[in-house]
């Protein structure tokens, strides 16, 4: 359905609400202006409504979160379910059936899925808990901690996981409080190639260009030089960028990281928080690449709205962890929630569906094909997960225009957010199954906003 708004943007419960939150919460947390921010209500399919009742078009997902729609029957059946027989267990003491049953699945849908066996789980609560485990792991499995990462990777804000993020707006404040494990790679950027590349392959309109080795070769001089110069038990990646601005890679990119990898006798860890679950057009990003990491991390969209995150690996590797003795060395007391588990496996259910992959790429073609109509689009990313650039006339990022098309997009009905360490990335992560009139309204008030 189209947007339907009854009151000024932000209405007057909205304001009243963020007067309430400059006062009592955090004044880092919610940005609050005149203008912003709207407060949810409820929300089904691809619709939110705020408390003044207005109705948007979510191009989100809520962070990614629920690409199979708010609300989601199959997956509210479920909590309403569970909810009324258990809330809470002991998870890791006294835990429930699933539990068991969630891990089992997991290890279905990933290494066994690969052929590889039974892979091994770490359940959290959120994408961050999720990659300190698998650092941890890696720690474990080989005495080495020191992490190769990227530049402009975004992988949650716990203190090991911000340590180890590519993007220096969340790491530097903590600084003097952070191990010094990480080596920074640049990330493959192939819209501002540093070798001048990239027309080439914008032309063809791959969502991973075929570009040339020059790029690909650097990279690997790079991460043999760090190799050799401190104890480096993995590498940490996001198979294509999200926060960082909607970045996907070469095609060769994660296939090198595999093969340094074997031959460095190193671990290869996924970061799929964003990416996993069918986002991509596939069930993982990694898939389109036919490159199996040693351990994935997973959470966003696991559940469709509950917060819960797995760290999976081959089960060799996780098995450098000790049995336990009755004290878990990396656990929470919600580890294993039954509502998250039960919520998770009903999402899976329909993740591991066929039909819901093929949804993705019909519409993530209709939307990229909408997109590229736009005056002087600069349009990047894979399935249902998009993102457009948007710069000055020199080239140069131009986070003031995406601030001011957030903020006319808001009072018009539509929910989007801009990503990249520039902010000046818009990116479109909508519910997987937002409609073709839906993704028009889109493209129609984009084309008004950027044309002068």
């Amino acid at each position: 359905m189209l947007p339907d708004l009854r009151t000024p943007i932000p209405g007057p419960r909205s304001l009243a609400l963020a007067a309430s939150l400059r006062q009592h919460e955090s004044r880092n947390v919610t940005y609050l202006a005149s203008h912003w921010p709207i407060f949810w209500d409820r929300a089904e399919g691809t619709n939110v409504w705020d408390v003044d009742g207005n109705r948007f078009l979510d191009f989100t997902s809520a962070f990614g979160v629920t690409g199979l729609g708010h609300t989601n029957p199959a997956v509210l059946g479920a909590l309403q379910s569970q909810a009324a027989r258990l809330i809470h267990a002991m998870g890791d003491v006294h835990p429930t059936a699933q539990k068991a049953q969630l891990c089992q699945r997991l290890s279905q849908l990933t290494f066994q899925r690969w052929n590889l066996g039974p892979g091994k789980v770490i359940l959290g609560n959120s994408g961050s808990d999720a990659i300190e485990a698998a650092l941890k792991t890696s720690l474990l499995h080989s005495g080495k901690p020191g992490v190769i990462a990227f530049t402009g990777a975004y992988h949650g804000l716990g203190m090991g996981s911000v340590a180890a993020a590519g993007l220096p707006f969340f790491r530097d404040p903590f600084r003097a409080q952070l191990k010094d494990f990480a080596t920074w790679i640049p990330y493959p950027h192939c819209f501002r190639c540093p070798f001048g590349i990239q027309e080439e392959f914008r032309l063809e309109g791959n969502p991973f260009p075929n570009c040339s080795t020059s790029c690909l070769a650097s990279i690997h001089q790079q991460i043999t030089r760090a190799i050799a110069q401190r104890d480096i038990g993995c590498i940490l990646v996001e198979p294509i960028q999200g926060r960082g601005g909607i970045i996907p890679p070469p095609r060769d990119f994660l296939p090198l990281l595999r093969h340094i990898c074997d031959d460095e006798k190193i671990l290869l860890i996924a970061d799929e928080i964003f990416t996993g679950f069918n986002r991509t057009g596939k069930l993982f990003a990694c898939d389109h690449f036919n490159v199996v990491p040693d351990i994935i991390c997973l959470g966003k969209a696991l559940a469709s709205g509950f917060p819960i995150s797995a760290c999976v690996g081959r089960a060799d590797i996780m098995d450098a962890w000790p049995p336990s003795t009755g004290e878990a060395l990396h656990t929470t007391t919600f580890l294993g929630n039954p509502i998250g588990c039960a919520m998770a496996l009903a999402s899976l259910d329909l993740h591991e569906k066929p039909e819901t992959s093929q949804q993705v790429r019909a519409t993530g073609r209709n939307l990229r094909d909408s997109l590229q109509s736009l005056p002087a689009a600069s349009l990047r990313g894979a399935g249902l997960m998009l993102g457009l650039e948007l710069t000055t006339q020199n080239g140069s990022p131009n986070p003031q225009l995406a601030a001011a098309i957030l903020q006319r997009s808001l009072s018009d009905g539509l929910l989007l957010l801009a990503d990249g360490p520039d902010s000046n990335v818009l990116a479109f992560t909508p519910p997987f199954t937002i409609a073709g009139e839906e993704i028009a309204c889109l493209t129609t008030h984009l084309q008004n906003y950027l044309t002068p």
